[in-house]
C-alpha cells in the first residue's frame, strides 16, 4: 500500500545532549520517578481504604492521581532505558503508542479538572442540590467522560497518523509526539484529515477551559457573599487552582514551542519545556492535595503516628 509508512524505527535525538552526565541524570530520574510513584500510590490507597473518603471530591482526586501514574509510566521507563542504552531508538508502533499516552494523559488531566470544577461548583453554589445531583451514577458517568473523551479523540488522531507516508525518522525530543510525527510526512502526503481532527480536539478542550472559567466565576461571586463559602473555597479550590494553573502553563509552553518555537534554543531548554508537564504536575498534585485537604492530611498524620 502506498500510504503506509516505510519508517519502522524512530531516533529520539533529544537525549544526545545528556551524554556527559548520563549517570547523574539516570540516578536523579530514577529517584524522581520513585517519588512520583510513592506520592500518587499513597493518595490512591488512602482514598480506597478509608470509607470516609468515598466522596465525589476524593474519588475524583483518586482518578487524578491514577492519570498521573498513567502519563508518567508512558515516559519515565522508556527514558530510563534510553539513558542506559547507547542508541535511543523506538519502534514505529511504540512511538505511536507513546504519542497516544502523552496526549491522552494531558487531555485526561484537563477533563478531570473540568469535572472537579463542576463538583466544586455544585458544592459551593448549589449545596442543597449537591447530593441529589452528584449521585454515584452521575459521578461514574463523569469519570467515564473524563477518560473516554481523550481516549476516543486520540485513538482517531493516532489512527490517522498511522496511515501517513513518512520521509523522516529523526524526532528531536525525548519522547514521541503525534504532531512531530505528522511533520515527518512526505511533501506529497495529504494531512488534511489530521489537521481537521487536531482542530476539533483543540475546540473540545477550549470548551473545557471556558467551562472551568465559567464555574469559577460563579464560585468566586458566591464566596464573596458568605464567610463559610470563602472558607470552603480556600480549603478545596485553592489546591485545584494551583493544579490547573501549573498544568496549563506547562502545556502552553510546550504547545507554543512545538508550533512556533525557535530551533536555536539550547537542546537542554527544549527538553525541559517538553517534559515540564511530566515533571511538576505528577508530584505537585498529590502533595498539595495531601497537605491542603483536611481529611487526607489527618489520615496521613494518623498513619505516621500509628507507625511510631
Amino acid at each position: 500500500m502506498d500510504n503506509v509508512s516505510v519508517v519502522r524505527v524512530f531516533i529520539l535525538s533529544g537525549i544526545n545532549e545528556t551524554n556527559n552526565y548520563r549517570t547523574t541524570l539516570l540516578t536523579f530520574t530514577l529517584l524522581y520517578y520513585c517519588v512520583i510513584l510513592f506520592f500518587n500510590i499513597s493518595i490512591i490507597m488512602i482514598i480506597i481504604l478509608d470509607q470516609h473518603l468515598h466522596e465525589p471530591m476524593y474519588i475524583l482526586l483518586c482518578s487524578f492521581c491514577i492519570n498521573g501514574l498513567y502519563g508518567t509510566t508512558g515516559f519515565y521507563p522508556k527514558f530510563l532505558l534510553d539513558l542506559l542504552s547507547s542508541s535511543q531508538q523506538i519502534s514505529y508502533e511504540g512511538c505511536l503508542l507513546q504519542a497516544f499516552v502523552m496526549y491522552s494523559f494531558a487531555c485526561c488531566e484537563l477533563s478531570i479538572l473540568a469535572v472537579m470544577a463542576y463538583d466544586r461548583y455544585l458544592a459551593i453554589c448549589r449545596p442543597l442540590h449537591y447530593h441529589f445531583v452528584m449521585t454515584k451514577r452521575r459521578l461514574s458517568q463523569l469519570i467515564c467522560f473524563s477518560w473516554l473523551t481523550p481516549f476516543s479523540l486520540f485513538s482517531i488522531n493516532v489512527l490517522l497518523t498511522s496511515r501517513l507516508k513518512l520521509c523522516g525518522s529523526n524526532i528531536d525530543r525525548l519522547f514521541c509526539v503525534n504532531w512531530v510525527i505528522v511533520k515527518l510526512t512526505c511533501y506529497d502526503t495529504d494531512t488534511f484529515s489530521n489537521n481537521i481532527t487536531a482542530y476539533f480536539t483543540i475546540f473540545i478542550y477550549l470548551a473545557h477551559g471556558l467551562f472551568i472559567t465559567w464555574t469559577y466565576m460563579h464560585m468566586i461571586r458566591t464566596c464573596v457573599k458568605s464567610k463559610d463559602d470563602r472558607l470552603k473555597f480556600m480549603q478545596t479550590c485553592v489546591p485545584y487552582l494551583v493544579s490547573l494553573v501549573t498544568f496549563i502553563v506547562a502545556m502552553l509552553f510546550d504547545l507554543m514551542y512545538m508550533r512556533f518555537g525557535s530551533r536555536d534554543l539550547p537542546q537542554s531548554l527544549k527538553n525541559f519545556i517538553a517534559i515540564e508537564f511530566l515533571l511538576i504536575s505528577p508530584v505537585l498534585n498529590p502533595l498539595i492535595y495531601g497537605f491542603k485537604l483536611t481529611k487526607i492530611r489527618n489520615r496521613i498524620v494518623g498513619l505516621i503516628y500509628f507507625k511510631r
